[in-house]
């Protein structure tokens, strides 16, 4: 149920992603955003999914901190790179349940 919050909560962040377009050309190896990540923001992984682009498959990912709270989202692609797409601070989980999709079963 935390995955699902959290994907519902990228999604938000999606509408805003193509209004950050500073963000387009912060693009490295996977292990070398994640080391960053994790080094400089003190940021875990807390959720994230398949996105089915046109140009093939990718992850998309929401990387957080409680301590800090800061948030970063990344997309990696197939070839291992990953781009930072959105940024913030003031990162916050809810508690709130969210009702399944029709045609999912729980």
């Amino acid at each position: 149920m935390l995955f699902e919050r959290i994907v519902a909560a990228g999604l938000a962040v999606g509408a805003v992603v193509t209004a950050i377009p500073a963000h387009a050309g912060d693009c490295a190896m996977r292990t070398q955003v994640v080391e960053r990540l994790q080094r400089d923001y003190a940021e875990r992984l807390t959720g994230g999914g398949l996105n089915d682009a046109e140009a093939g498959e990718a992850v998309i990912e929401i990387w957080a901190s409680p301590e800090t709270g800061s948030f970063t989202v990344i997309l990696t692609g197939a070839d291992g790179v990953s781009c930072i797409l959105a940024t913030g601070t003031d990162w916050f989980e809810t508690r709130d349940v969210m009702p399944e999709p029709a045609g999912i079963e729980g």
